[in-house]
């Protein structure tokens, strides 16, 4: 009888949080801050960070389908509040050169390491697994962003 009531209880708790959805992360807006506005990107690049990179690290999420589901919502809302702290090409402009340039290099490291994107969006989002040669276009792009100094 104990299980019975905890599973009503839980399944009310899950029914009303429906009510309760997390913000989106969407705006339709291209701010001047934006990194292909202060810097140059190469078509090739700039397709890869779109496709691996930006729901996390932009303003502009596309979200799945299981996005309206709560508490998944608010889970993959505060990992794009986290990814948005580390890096946000949205703002990218708003960076100071040495911060700017530290952040080109970070996303050099963490693409040479493997460690992004990460594994559980991959799981799920293929289409954002790079291959070779696009991890070495965006390896590149960094390196000649970084002697470039980044352009503000």
């Amino acid at each position: 009888m104990k299980k019975k009531i905890a599973l009503i209880v839980i399944l009310v708790i899950l029914i009303i949080i429906q009510f309760f959805p997390a913000s989106k992360n969407q705006s339709t807006e291209l701010l001047a801050s934006d990194i292909t506005k202060v810097t140059t990107v190469p078509d090739d690049v700039l397709q890869v960070l779109k496709v691996a990179c930006y729901d996390c690290h932009s303003n502009n999420t596309v979200y799945p389908w299981y996005n309206n589901i709560q508490p998944v919502a608010w889970w993959l809302n505060r990992h794009v509040e986290e990814g948005k702290e580390h890096l946000n090409f949205s703002s990218f402009g708003a960076y100071t050169a040495e911060k700017a340039a530290k952040k080109i290099r970070g996303i050099a490291r963490e693409v040479e390491k493997g460690d992004m994107p990460l594994t559980s969006y991959t799981l799920i989002h293929r289409n954002a697994v790079l291959n070779e040669t696009q991890k070495q276009a965006v390896i590149n792009w960094t390196k000649s962003a970084v002697i470039a100094g980044v352009a503000h």
